[in-house]
C-alpha cells in the first residue's frame, strides 16, 4: 500500500464518494449485486480532492508512461480528468465516445489523433474491464500507440484483469479496492468483519453468499 494510495482512498472516503451496503448490496447495470458502490464524478465538486486526483495523474502518467504524446479520456467519466491532467502535463488530450456520432463528420475520436501518436488513456475506474478496452481497441485502429491506462480506482476483479491482459495493455490505478477496504475499516466507515465480505465479492461476483454471512 503506497502513501499515494492510502491518500486517494482517504480523499474517496472522505467526500462519500465511495458508498458501503454489504447488507443492501447494489446493483450494477450487468445485474451484478455489489457491497460497494464508487461515484469519482464527486471529485470534480470537491476542489482539494480533485488537485490530489489530478496532479496523482500526472505523475503517474510521468513515471508509467513518459513517452505520453497525447491523453484521452473515456466518455463521459474520463473526459474531465483527462482534460484537467493534459493541461496540467501541456499535453494534447481528447476523447472517445462509445459510438460515433450519427451527424456531422460521425467522429468517434474527438479530438485530433495522429498516425503513431503515442497515447495513454484516462478511465475514472476499472470493473470488469469492458468499456475500456473497447476505447483502447477504437484508438489502436484509429492507428495510435496505447501506451497504457491510468485510472483513479479498479476493483480488480479477475475478469477485468484477464481482459487487460488478453488486451495486451496495462493499467495503473491511484488506488484499488483492497486499499479503500483497509482504509474504510481503520477510519470506522465499516466493521472490521465487513472486510472479509467486500473481498469475497471482489474475489468472486457469482458467488452472493457474502449477502447472507453473519454480521
Amino acid at each position: 500500500m503506497t502513501e499515494l494510495q492510502k491518500k486517494i482512498a482517504k480523499d474517496l472516503l472522505s467526500i462519500r464518494a465511495v458508498f458501503f451496503r454489504p447488507d443492501e448490496p447494489f446493483v450494477w447495470a450487468s445485474g451484478i449485486k455489489s457491497p460497494v458502490y464508487c461515484d469519482n464524478r464527486l471529485t470534480l465538486t470537491a476542489p482539494a480532492v480533485r488537485t490530489d486526483v489530478e496532479t496523482g495523474l500526472a505523475e503517474t502518467i510521468r513515471r508509467e508512461y513518459p513517452e505520453a504524446e497525447v491523453l484521452m479520456g473515456t466518455s463521459t467519466a474520463g473526459i474531465a480528468h483527462a482534460a484537467i491532467t493534459a493541461h496540467l502535463m501541456g499535453l494534447p488530450m481528447g476523447y472517445v465516445r462509445s459510438g460515433a456520432k450519427d451527424h456531422g463528420r460521425q467522429n468517434q475520436i474527438e479530438g485530433r489523433l495522429e498516425q503513431g501518436q503515442k497515447v495513454v488513456v484516462v478511465e475514472d475506474l476499472i470493473s470488469t474491464g469492458g468499456s475500456v478496452i473497447e476505447v483502447v481497441n477504437v484508438l489502436r485502429e484509429a492507428g495510435a500507440e496505447v501506451l497504457g491506462i491510468v485510472s483513479i480506482f479498479t476493483y480488480g476483479m479477475e475478469k477485468g484483469l484477464k481482459r487487460l491482459a488478453d488486451a495486451n495493455v496495462k493499467n495503473v490505478s491511484l488506488t484499488n479496492f483492497d486499499v479503500i477496504a483497509e482504509i474504510a475499516a481503520q477510519e470506522n466507515y465499516i466493521r472490521r468483519e465487513d472486510v472479509a465480505r467486500l473481498v469475497a465479492f471482489r474475489n468472486n461476483p457469482s458467488d452472493e453468499s457474502w449477502i447472507g454471512a453473519k454480521k
